[in-house]
């Protein structure tokens, strides 16, 4: 489980692309502080599996159904990751519950400055948007972030300069596309509510109680 706080950006070293999964060298410092192999690092919101590591970088294989999923699969070379290592137990929990399974994609439409924030809007499918919220939490590419607006289309977050100065998202562009996972709960509460059983009737009426002396 991961919070959204992005631990520090990372740099692709290389990726490997088979037919259709990719294993990826990430260049990174913080995160590789205390690692062992198995570990879990969440690469732009993905939780990745730590393979093999040095001092100064990681592997990490992707499988087809992320590749699917994310934007792993366009990275390129030099490109600037957000790295987040799993929480700690006895961690402070600052961000919201973050799985690193990436519901889908996003592309940014629009970003412009707002004072002293940044607002971004993102486009994305029905799919993703119908779990988004006012208020509620959003985790782009990793990072933990709170909705300030919603439409038929678009969602937007504001963002402010220590969350873009210590992220990738300083640099975004339009278009470019950014991987997105929903607030767990409104995906469970849907399931639990879409799949329960029909309550079956009670044959305990009051007579039924009366009678045996409740």
């Amino acid at each position: 489980m991961f919070t959204g706080i992005i631990n520090e950006v990372g740099t692709l070293r290389t990726i490997r692309r088979g037919a259709h999964s990719a294993v990826l060298t990430i260049g990174a410092k913080t995160v590789l502080e205390d690692v062992k192999l198995g570990d879990s690092i969440a690469v732009n919101g993905v939780c990745l599996t730590v393979t093999s590591f040095t001092p100064a970088e990681f592997t990490a294989d992707v499988m087809h159904e992320t590749l699917k999923r994310s934007s792993l699969g366009s990275l390129q070379p030099g490109n600037a990751v957000n790295l987040e290592r799993a929480m700690r137990a006895d961690g402070r929990f600052d961000g919201h519950i973050v799985a690193g399974h990436i519901d889908g994609i996003g592309h940014i439409s629009a970003i412009r400055r707002d004072d002293n924030a940044i607002r971004y809007t993102i486009r994305s499918s029905p799919s993703i948007l119908r779990y988004i919220i006012e208020k509620g939490s959003i985790a782009i590419d990793g990072i933990s972030l709170t909705v300030t607006d919603v439409s038929k289309e678009t969602f937007g977050v504001s963002v402010i300069p220590h969350t873009n100065a210590c992220t990738n998202l300083a640099q975004r562009r339009i278009g470019d596309v950014v991987n997105l996972e929903n607030d767990c709960i409104g995906k469970y509460v849907e399931r639990l509510l879409t799949t329960a059983e029909p309550q079956r009737q009670s044959n305990i009426t009051t007579d039924f109680l009366t009678k045996y002396g409740f």
